[in-house]
């Protein structure tokens, strides 16, 4: 027996390549999906099974008694295809077999739009988790495959909840068929329609923010009456937490956003958790002015609402209201290997932050920060000195 991993392309039999139209036709055994079995043109063998899991597929060719089978998948069979799975499992049962390309709806979708498809962010949110903001910031325009419960109105709400109502998105749906929609609106706009299944969504780039090392300037920070880290302890923060571009972090006691908004553009995500309104419109006004839109809002008090969100890889703890032990706790059940970083002006913060987190198993340091800005006073410079700041920090043995 030899077998044909073929991609049918978008579902028509327009879009299907002449090679894969012969190996269909030399074929004696069909195996695939039940909807792409049903829309075969007329003349193949009739002997086909539905089937669209690997060891299913599997089984059924190894009871075929046939000499050419073929298995079909919709689209190419090398993006985000089922084939991957079957090639290994043909391959230890010693079996022929051969991969047979398709035209993807990614491409489908990028001639239609007359736009080059090479540099495309391309994700899959058919039937996973998937967050849409991450690939829209990386600078450029993004595609998502999407099904089950994420269709382009729940990925638009994802981008219209990370500040990226305006940006301009392209929905493609029953591609190819007499019934295509192809259309062009804003993430706010489409984030309350419905969408055939099976959709593609085409997002353009975020606008990006200016790149540079941590430590922002406290004056180009929007700040009103809201206490805000410094300059100086907010790249000491982030030192401590040793961010990388795949962690998600949590900033807990948000206040301004300022430490919030350095740690989005370092992160994957951020989720800045804060109960004061008047707070909360001051990090989303610093989202907005640092185009820092992988930062998210919770709107509540720790720990009661760290309850719900990713398990974090670095914490920065900036205020506990008193709650310090308890959230201390809930980061730990949520990630043991989190890394921590606790400020605090207090001695009695910082002894309970050391005895938390010792507790916890975590090797502690304790550091301090004194910092002193000069001031003109006629032709002389004065030192003004700010509020020492303790940073205690806890990483995993």
């Amino acid at each position: 027996m030899n077998v044909t991993l073929a991609g049918i392309g978008c579902g028509t039999a327009d879009t299907m390549t002449a090679e894969t139209w012969h190996a269909l036709q030399q074929a004696d055994y069909l195996v695939g999906a039940e909807r792409m079995l049903a829309q075969l043109p007329e003349g193949l063998t009739p002997r086909r099974n539905a089937a669209s899991r690997p060891r299913e597929i599997l089984k059924l060719l190894l009871a075929a008694d046939c000499r050419e089978a073929c298995v079909l998948y919709s689209g190419d069979t090398g993006f985000y295809s089922g084939a991957r799975g079957l090639l290994p499992l043909l391959k230890e049962q010693g079996i022929p077999v051969r991969v047979l390309p398709g035209v993807s709806s990614i491409q489908y979708l990028a001639a239609k739009l007359g736009r080059p498809w090479q540099e495309w962010v391309l994700c899959s949110a058919h039937g996973v988790a998937c967050d849409a903001v991450a690939p829209v910031c990386q600078g450029r325009p993004a595609c998502f495959l999407t099904g089950g419960t994420l269709d382009p109105a729940a990925l638009c709400r994802q981008l219209t909840e990370a500040g990226l109502g305006g940006l301009p998105v392209t929905v493609g749906a029953n591609l190819s068929y007499p019934r295509e929609l192809i259309e062009t609106g804003s993430a706010a706009d489409f984030a309350q329609r419905e969408f055939p299944p099976l959709s593609l969504l085409f997002a353009e780039a975020a606008p990006a923010p200016r790149r540079r090392t941590p430590g922002i300037p406290d004056g180009e920070f929007v700040r009103a009456g809201v206490p805000m880290t410094k300059q100086e302890v907010r790249a000491a923060v982030l030192a401590k937490l040793a961010v990388g571009p795949e962690d998600i972090c949590w900033d807990i006691g948000a206040g301004t956003g300022s430490v919030s908004v350095e740690l989005a553009l370092q992160a994957k995500a951020v989720w800045a958790v804060e109960s004061r309104p008047e707070a909360l419109a001051l990090v989303r006004a610093n989202r907005e002015r640092f185009r820092a839109w992988k930062l998210r809002l919770t709107d509540g008090r720790a720990p009661e609402a760290l309850a719900g969100l990713p398990a974090p890889d670095a914490v920065f703890v900036g205020g506990s209201g008193g709650e310090l032990p308890q959230i201390l706790q809930a980061v730990h059940r949520a990630n043991p290997q989190a890394r921590v970083c606790v400020s605090a002006i207090a001695l009695e913060t910082v002894h309970t932050a050391l005895e938390q987190l010792a507790a916890q198993g975590y090797d502690t340091e304790i550091s301090q920060i004194s910092v002193s800005r000069g001031k003109p006073a006629g032709d002389l410079h004065l030192l003004l000195a700010q509020n020492p700041v303790f940073l205690i920090t806890g990483v995993r043995p």
